[in-house]
């Protein structure tokens, strides 16, 4: 079982969380090495350098410490973000907890921050941050209800777009990872379907959720296939890539997968279409070249597609690679240069590292990754004692061409 997947189970609810990737491109075939896309030239690219971002860590643990709400949010993973039209940030989280955080000491006399074992835990939260970087509330909470008995939906990647092509009224679209109850291997939830929800705006109220791919009939759970993970808009389309959840006791665990949609049709099933392996139809195919752990995330920088994931082997607990590609279909090039961040102490494993264009700028890129407890027993106990331990952390990386 990838380590990823083992960091997720420690909340006891399961991880399946980390499967998928999204993002885009205009290219309908796969492109040579150094092949020309849109009139640039597509060059390999890696970390150059990266640094903590303490201010928007900081952020996360302000709002969560904050004490005056015991109904919102004091930790989570599975970190996306959008840019709404007013200038907020909406931030979508998966398993969540609750409650409300006390100063330390905590019960066992040492100076975390702490919960009560009683905090509630959700399967799926959303925080809306202000135009100026402050985090200010959180919306009622699971936002995006159950599936069904025994199922639950997890929000991935977020995209503002025309309620319909051609619309002036924008809507929130978001991408839902339905699971279900399972037995071992899947006890971190058996992957089942693709769903869109559409939210209003500004309210954000959920308006609806439909079904884009039902995976409910593939008799290998490992074969199943869920979109979402990062999205990306170019040239009329909508990028999306997904993952399968591999084979779950080794690494690495996923291959990756990638859609297109028109743009302003994100919810409507019968416009998806998947990379095939030669062009566009209605099998998904994976791309070539990447080895990806259960989560990656991928940007263009320039003409060159840079993907993040966790490394494989055990320096998939604590460490990030990229890859790079001239086509969203590959083939990827890499691991290139890999790196480390922080941890708040030991026994504790980093995952999910996602990228967040809306907040990254000027040559900079910001990626945020999950933090949670290695150990099995006590998962949720040692959590609940440390909040730091289930908090997104965040970095400010460059990424620049390399020989």
């Amino acid at each position: 079982m990838p380590d990823d997947v083992r960091a997720r189970q420690r909340t006891g609810t399961g991880l399946g969380l980390l499967l998928a990737l999204v993002l885009g491109a205009v290219l309908l075939t796969a492109l040579p090495e150094h092949g020309r896309q849109e009139g640039g030239v597509c060059t390999p690219h890696a970390v150059s350098s990266w640094s903590a971002d303490d201010r928007l860590t900081g952020e996360f643990a302000r709002y969560g410490d904050d004490a005056t709400r015991t109904d919102d949010w004091t930790g989570g993973d599975g970190t996306h973000s959008v840019r709404l039209p007013d200038g907020r940030v909406l931030w979508l989280f998966s398993d969540t907890y609750l409650g409300q955080v006390h100063r330390p000491p905590n019960a066992v006399g040492e100076s975390y921050a702490w919960r009560d074992t009683t905090a509630p835990l959700v399967r799926n939260s959303a925080v809306v941050m202000d135009g100026r970087g402050r985090l200010e509330s959180t919306l009622p909470a699971p936002l995006f209800p159950d599936a069904a008995q025994n199922q639950w939906r997890w929000p991935v990647a977020a995209r503002v777009e025309p309620r319909s092509p051609g619309s002036s009224e924008k809507v929130v679209r978001v991408l839902l990872w339905v699971r279900a109850a399972g037995q071992s291997p899947w006890i971190y939830g058996v992957p089942t379907a693709t769903e869109v929800a559409t939210l209003s705006l500004p309210q954000l109220r959920v308006e609806s959720v439909v079904k884009v791919l039902d995976q409910s009939l593939v008799p290998d759970p490992s074969r199943r296939i869920l979109f979402g993970t990062t999205l990306v808009e170019q040239g009329g389309w909508t990028y999306v890539f997904g993952g399968d959840d591999g084979q779950a006791a080794s690494r690495p665990a996923s291959s990756a997968y990638v859609a297109r949609v028109p743009r302003g049709r994100l919810g409507d099933a019968a416009t998806w279409r998947y990379w095939d392996g030669s062009g566009w139809g209605l099998r998904p195919r994976p791309v070539s070249g990447a080895k990806v752990g259960s989560a990656f995330s991928v940007v263009r920088v320039g003409r060159t597609y840079v993907l993040f994931t966790m490394a494989a082997g055990t320096a998939g607990l604590t460490t990030v690679t990229s890859y790079w590609a001239c086509s969203p279909v590959g083939p990827w090039h890499g691991p290139t240069r890999s790196f480390s961040p922080s941890l708040p102490s030991a026994g504790v494993a980093a995952y999910n590292p996602q990228v967040h264009p809306e907040l990254s700028g000027d040559g900079r890129l910001v990626l945020s990754y999950d933090v949670n407890w290695l150990e099995t027993g006590g998962a949720s106990a040692s959590i609940n004692a440390n909040v730091t331990l289930y908090r997104p952390r965040f970095v400010t990386l460059r990424v620049t061409r390399s020989p």
